[in-house]
């Protein structure tokens, strides 16, 4: 796999089409994943990875060691979904003092959800708590890192993540009724 990958690589930097092809169809499965976390929908997904790979083969000649390519190719998506919310969206500030609830879903309800239904409840947030939630629970961003990243303190990215959390607590409840919060 690594010598095939390697072998890709050089020729998609040499712009051969049948090998960005062969590149797509081994990648764009786990980044179209990736950039269903990052959109509203499924259309939306469709255009970051669009726009992600075009940017892929763009900037190819940026890619020096092929083991890290998969780290690459997922930056290069992830950059390209925000460059597209912050196009969109204008991050309007909630009081950074502002506290919700903490309570935590108990572990037989995490059991039930499947991974659609979860990518659903994150899509369902809006634009500014979802990009908060990727960035910081499912990428392990630090808040620091988000703020920087989404152009916002620090303690707006906290408390954007503490309401994104909120909803999506409320949106399990819903879901499977009355749940046992610890």
């Amino acid at each position: 796999m690594a010598e095939q990958l390697e072998i890709l690589i050089k020729d998609c930097k040499r712009g051969n089409a049948r090998s960005q092809e062969e590149l797509y169809k081994l990648f764009s499965a786990a980044m179209y994943g990736l950039c269903l976390q990052y959109a509203s929908d499924e259309d939306d997904a469709k255009d970051i990875l669009q726009d992600g790979f075009v940017k892929v083969f763009q900037k190819m000649d940026q890619v020096k060691d092929p083991k890290a390519f998969p780290g690459w190719i997922k930056r290069v998506m992830i950059n390209t979904a925000l460059e597209k919310y912050r196009s969109k969206v204008v991050l309007q500030r909630v009081d950074e003092n502002q506290k919700f609830g903490e309570e935590e879903v108990s572990e037989e309800i995490l059991a039930q959800l499947n991974a659609e239904t979860l990518v659903k409840m994150i899509q369902d947030l809006s634009p500014k708590y979802r990009m908060v939630f990727n960035l910081y629970a499912i990428e392990g961003y630090t808040h620091k890192e988000v703020g920087e990243q989404l152009e916002i303190s620090e303690g707006t990215s906290k408390s954007n993540l503490s309401r994104a959390r909120a909803i999506l607590q409320e949106k399990v409840k819903k879901l499977y009724g009355e749940v046992n919060i610890r």
